[in-house]
């Protein structure tokens, strides 16, 4: 059985210092307390590691073998308990990280950027996802953690608020409605409102559409034949609006503006983790909750 690796380090500290009294008082113990720690290490080795007399320490063929090979071995085995320390911090692994398209501007590389520049022992892998598919993504283990928009439905995952944001429209630069800092509803309602697909998020596609739901007459929704057009070339017209949270301004083309909706309720973006969670659960979780905190995602 190998020795206890205190007594170990403090045979290196008498190898240096070669006497009792100076060894013990720089490791911070009693002389005769190191004097037994010595005795009990030698007798777990089977050898004589020093040779004592009342005027020198000399250490012996084995005890010079000893300092010489135990400092890289005592080095590695504090590397191997930082590593397993950094294991349970949640400091240590593979990330894997689904997120919305529409979380891609903006939401999902900062909390990615974070988590890499802030734990250099994570790998940390994101991939675009059709929004339904992401909870049972994480239920199942396929991903770690998911970020959408909306409260998703799913068994199996806790949903944590990482984001609130507001809604508006998206818009040509030239179009009458922009010249204004707030649009109304029902202003908005009067020209066609391009709307995502139901089937790609049923919660923001819902919530989008029910902002006009009192509004005469009944506006004119479509689809887009691609979604997540990075041109946005419906817009361009000069005609068509697209209901979108204020991230859209940072992903905005050129000649495209955005606008809030007066009145209209918040959009949400949820991180999403497994019910059950590991410590690298936790620390996605505590990461993302101080990113919202500092880019102020989420009112105090």
């Amino acid at each position: 059985m190998a020795p206890d690796t205190v007594s170990l380090r403090y045979f290196l500290v008498l190898a240096q210092e070669l006497n009792f009294t100076r060894a013990a008082a720089r490791i911070g113990i009693a002389q005769p307390a190191l004097s037994a720690r010595m005795r009990r290490l030698e007798a777990e080795l089977g050898t004589a590691l020093l040779v004592r007399n009342t005027r020198s320490v000399v250490l012996t063929t084995a005890g010079a073998a000893l300092a010489e090979s135990a400092p890289p071995a005592l080095a590695a085995l504090d590397r191997a308990w930082d590593t397993a320390r950094s294991a349970a911090a949640g400091e240590l692994g593979t990330v894997r990280i689904g997120y919305s398209l529409s979380a891609g501007a903006e939401t999902a590389p900062a909390l990615v950027d974070r988590l890499i520049r802030g734990n250099s022992g994570l790998e940390v892998g994101a991939v675009p996802m059709a929004t339904p598919e992401i909870s049972p993504a994480v239920a199942d283990g396929r991903i770690d953690a998911g970020i959408t928009r909306g409260e998703q439905p799913g068994r199996g995952v806790r949903r944590f608020l990482l984001r609130r944001m507001r809604v508006g429209v998206q818009l040509a630069q030239h179009h009458p409605l922009a010249e204004y800092p707030e649009i109304e509803i029902a202003d908005a309602a009067a020209y066609p409102l391009r709307l995502p697909d139901r089937a790609a998020n049923p919660v923001i596609h819902d919530q989008l559409s029910g902002l006009f739901r009192d509004t005469r007459p009944h506006p004119r929704f479509h689809t887009p034949a691609v979604s997540f057009d990075m041109s946005q070339r419906d817009l361009r017209d000069g005609v068509t609006l697209a209901p979108a949270g204020e991230a859209a301004v940072t992903a905005a083309p050129a000649g495209l503006t955005w606008r809030p909706l007066r009145g209209a309720p918040s959009l949400t973006i949820h991180l999403v983790l497994p019910r059950e969670q590991s410590p690298l659960h936790r620390r996605i979780r505590a990461v993302a909750k101080t990113l919202a905190h500092e880019l102020h995602w989420l009112p105090d």
